[in-house]
């Protein structure tokens, strides 16, 4: 690591972020508002998923629970439809719980103190910091990829931030940029510059506001730093999904399987290490869900979906009940009804080839 940035430079910095910010910042729904509720669902949405496709969710979710008390009366079932499609449902489920806890414990207005926003089911340090930052004005400072990209190469820093040193490093720096005046401000002007400037592969530098200072840009290696962040390795699993019919109906169970897509509704399924395995295996689950079941041994139809790191090619079997067959685990979905439901993405795939 090159010299840290001193006590002026860090002055000069800070302004010319926050005159960038000012000139440059996208135009998104959640920087139009000052509602600590309104920017909670924006930073949890944002977990994990690009901005683009937040947006209309964004706005859709605002429309359908309009403030904090909307969203805990609302059953859980409404929520998770209301959330179908951008993935990552346990976001939904904490953000549900905690509007709950915050309604019955601080009048349903999300908390001002640290401890208390993050002893909040589904808010980690970097939300809880991001909310206070941006809602109230509190002094915290932000890490995520994005800012460590942009401190990584101001200071020619090596590593990655699942390294405890780097990590440091990297946070010691930002709580001195900060500004203690605008932290809202001094938090998202950083976090732009990461995802629209400083990208990770080919960074506009001539476009960047701290090209001046910017060690990896003098050492002509910006792309450099971070060091790439290991990958976990990728897995490739089999799924057989039995798609069982009642005249307009269809048979759905909660979870997928392996306790993937706990709260949606989904095809009965299985997974396996071999499409043999995951054919057995369902047979065995159908079996302890509707005695009397059967699954056809060839598929009507198959496809390829991905969950996190997991490849997974489907083999879609019909499949038949006994006319009575019912259960707790059970429940029945009229198709028409499919497309408003909460049920996952890959339910959805399997509805629009078997239906």
């Amino acid at each position: 690591m090159l010299t840290p940035t001193t006590s002026h430079e860090r002055k000069q910095i800070r302004s010319a972020l926050l005159r960038w910010y000012r000139l440059h910042a996208r135009l998104l729904p959640w920087r139009a508002t000052n509602s600590p509720y309104a920017i909670w669902v924006s930073e949890v949405m944002l977990q994990q998923t690009q901005v683009a496709t937040v947006i209309p969710y964004y706005r859709r979710f605002l429309r359908r629970f309009p403030t904090l008390a909307h969203l805990a009366q609302a059953p859980l079932e409404r929520v998770l439809e209301v959330w179908s499609g951008m993935g990552y449902y346990r976001r939904a489920r904490h953000l549900h719980r905690a509007a709950r806890t915050i309604n019955e414990k601080f009048g349903g207005r999300f908390p001002q103190n640290y401890e208390q926003a993050r002893a909040l089911p589904g808010i980690g340090d970097y939300t809880a910091r991001a909310i206070l930052s941006i809602a109230y004005k509190q002094p915290y400072a932000v890490l995520d990829g994005n800012v460590a990209r942009v401190i990584a190469r101001l200071l020619a820093l090596q590593g990655h931030l699942p390294q405890s040193p780097f990590r440091r490093a990297v946070q010691s720096e930002l709580e001195r940029l900060l500004s203690r005046r605008q932290p809202g401000n001094s938090n998202q002007s950083l976090m732009e510059l990461g995802q629209t400037v400083c990208l990770p592969r080919t960074p506009s530098c001539p476009a960047c506001p701290l090209r001046t200072w910017c060690r990896a840009h003098q050492l002509g290696k910006p792309e450099s730093y971070p060091a790439p962040r290991p990958r976990r390795a990728g897995e490739s699993r089999h799924l057989a999904a039995a798609v069982i019919r009642r005249g307009s109906k269809v048979a759905m169970v909660r979870g997928l399987d392996e306790g993937l897509l706990e709260d949606l509704w989904n095809f009965p399924a299985a997974l396996g290490n071999s499409r043999p395995e995951a054919l057995c295996r369902l047979q065995e689950k159908l079996s302890a869900l509707v005695p009397g079941s059967a699954v056809t041994r060839r598929p009507a139809g198959k496809l390829r979906h991905r969950i996190t790191y997991r490849a997974i090619r489907v083999q879609v079997y019909p499949a038949e009940a006994p006319p009575a067959a019912s259960g707790d685990s059970l429940r029945w979905f009229p198709v028409t009804s499919l497309p408003q439901g909460a049920i996952s993405q890959l339910a959805r795939k399997i509805a629009k080839q078997a239906l």
